[in-house]
């Protein structure tokens, strides 16, 4: 089992990682990575290190997208309103979003969590668009 600079195994560090982006958010997960990627060696563990940031930048990206609509409604119904048409009823959306929203932060956390596991084996779980952006940032 390969060792780590800090004498912990390669497995154990990123399946931390994981871990941390789930429980500890960007600044704890941001510092251990980057940490990773400055001092490490192994291949597998630099991979972890970008894959857990873009996974919880994938998320948050969508989180700030779906907090973006109500603005967008808000902007059609003011619209709508100047002609005189009936506008949309914001209640049912905020509902709907904020439903969307629960659901995207717990795929996060069940996506998290698969990675932590899996991790402690130096596997992964495809993720196929944070793959890709994995596979360009770590060559």
């Amino acid at each position: 089992m390969q060792k780590t600079k800090l004498g912990v195994s390669v497995a154990v560090l990123g399946a931390a990682m994981y871990l941390l982006g789930l429980v500890g958010g960007y600044i704890p997960t941001l510092l251990m990575a980057g940490y990773v990627l400055l001092f490490e060696e192994n291949s597998w563990l630099k991979k972890a290190a970008v894959k857990v940031l873009a996974v919880m930048l994938c998320f948050s990206f969508a989180g700030v997208v779906l907090g973006l609509l109500p603005s967008a409604v808000g902007v059609l119904n003011a619209t709508l309103g100047v002609f005189g048409v009936g506008g949309i009823q914001l209640g049912v959306i905020g509902s709907l979003l904020a439903f969307v929203q629960s659901v995207l932060q717990f795929a996060q956390s069940v996506l998290l969590i698969l990675l932590t596991i899996k991790a402690l084996t130096q596997g992964t779980v495809a993720v196929p668009v944070v793959d890709e952006l994995v596979d360009k940032a770590v060559a």
